[in-house]
């Protein structure tokens, strides 16, 4: 049976590795042991950060409608509430991108909103 030298794909594994944890602190970006680990907790990391963002901006864009709607005078939870009844199926990305960047188009639409119901 022929003889199998596996330092090749050792190497490059190895070499995979450090170019992931480039940048990374201390003995973490250039000792395999610890960056194994330290890339495996990075991706764990990335990967509920990616949820989390997520969460945050949602909080984020309801908190802009909300100011808009303090200023004409209701809160969010009611203009919600009427836009349902309203039938106006806009999400709370787009209102609240509204809200900041054209606030003559969200007040009009409120008061349509406010007024069909």
């Amino acid at each position: 049976m022929p003889r199998v030298k596996r330092g090749v794909i050792h190497l490059k594994k190895r070499k995979k590795l450090l170019a992931a944890t480039k940048g990374y602190r201390w003995g973490r970006k250039n000792r395999i042991k610890l960056a194994r680990p330290a890339m495996l907790k990075a991706g764990a990391n990335a990967f509920r950060d990616r949820r989390t963002k997520k969460r945050t901006f949602r909080a984020l864009w309801l908190i802009q409608i909300n100011a808009a709607c303090r200023e004409l005078g209701m809160s969010y939870s009611v203009f919600a509430k009427k836009l349902k009844d309203a039938s106006v199926e806009v999400d709370r990305k787009i209102l609240s991108q509204m809200a900041r960047e054209q606030p003559n188009a969200f007040t009009a639409l409120f008061k349509k909103v406010t007024a069909s119901v």
